[in-house]
């Protein structure tokens, strides 16, 4: 049932650097097709840094790692295709199903792969008023079970993160920060918390990585990066903005799985496109930290 291409295949013979993608980014994030060019680039952008991308998909019953131009293009053209999380993945596999895989799907599918580095945008984590409904994104889940470093610009900014930090120091998955103190919050480049350690250098961050494997310590690291600078959102307008969007799905009484697609479609509306170009901006940047990791975790002078 794991399909990996004859490119990540090799170079995971042979050693070599391979970076994981998520393909909800390509089923969901962003409109045809801008979708599918966005998809193309980001293989590309790994590429030019020496690294293999594996983007990861469910086809046809399939756990797929690594696809094919062809393939890329049917997850960004299709419309229809659902979101695989951690309970959705032996469902589709038993009816022979396709699913775009969200990030504690691919975390699950990178892990039994073997790939050490998964890039995404941000990780999910315990939704707000969740001491009511109880939402806590599997993304915990999965960052408590599977080994793998997933390279991030902290959580996105519509969570509780202050939760969202406390049941990742309760499961035991460490939170380090590149170059920063502070976590991330996706849009914002510091959300008023601290990260567990602050890291400046990619093979130090390997090196802790390692050193967790060989002691068989369970589950993965979260590696947070802030958005660039010169990409971030003003603080003062994205809150505005999200008060008003939690204000509406109140209104409305827009609950559980639907209310972060409902706040995201809703932010991308009211900053006329500002929340999709800096998404983009981090998701690259979070590329070439993720390449760096991947390239110093081959290193043979690694512990």
């Amino acid at each position: 049932m794991l399909r990996l291409s004859q490119e990540v295949s090799s170079a995971l013979a042979e050693n070599r650097p391979v970076v994981a993608l998520e393909s909800t980014i390509i089923a969901h994030g962003f409109p045809y097709p801008e979708n599918y060019e966005l998809a193309v680039e980001l293989e590309a952008l790994l590429r030019e840094e020496g690294v293999v991308p594996a983007t990861i998909a469910v086809l046809g019953g399939e756990l797929k790692v690594g696809l094919s131009e062809q393939e890329l293009r049917y997850l960004a053209e299709s419309g229809s295709i659902p979101k695989a999380s951690l309970r959705d993945v032996p469902i589709l596999l038993a009816l022979g199903l396709d699913g775009a895989t969200t990030v504690a799907s691919t975390m699950q599918i990178a892990h039994w792969a073997g790939i050490k580095v998964f890039v995404t945008g941000g990780i999910g984590g315990v939704h707000r008023a969740a001491e009511q409904t109880f939402d806590v994104s599997a993304d915990l889940k999965a960052l408590a079970t599977y080994n793998v470093m997933v390279v991030c610009a902290g959580a996105k900014s519509v969570l509780d993160l202050p939760k969202t930090l406390e049941v990742l120091e309760s499961q035991g998955t460490s939170v380090v920060g590149y170059q920063t103190d502070s976590f991330p919050a996706f849009y914002l480049r510091d959300s008023g918390l601290k990260v567990d350690y602050r890291v400046d250098d990619p093979a130090r961050i390997v090196r802790a990585f390692k050193a967790k494997e060989q002691l068989g310590i369970p589950g993965g690291m979260v590696v947070a990066t802030p958005i660039p600078e010169e990409d971030e959102l003003d603080t003062e307008r994205f809150n505005a903005w999200l008060d008003q969007i939690l204000k509406e799905c109140e209104e409305q009484g827009i609950m559980g799985k639907d209310v972060t697609p409902f706040i995201l479609s809703r932010l991308h509306q009211i900053s006329q496109g500002e929340t999709v170009q800096a998404n983009i901006a981090l998701v690259k940047n979070n590329l070439k930290l993720g390449a760096a990791l991947a390239q110093a975790y081959c290193r043979e002078d690694m512990l």
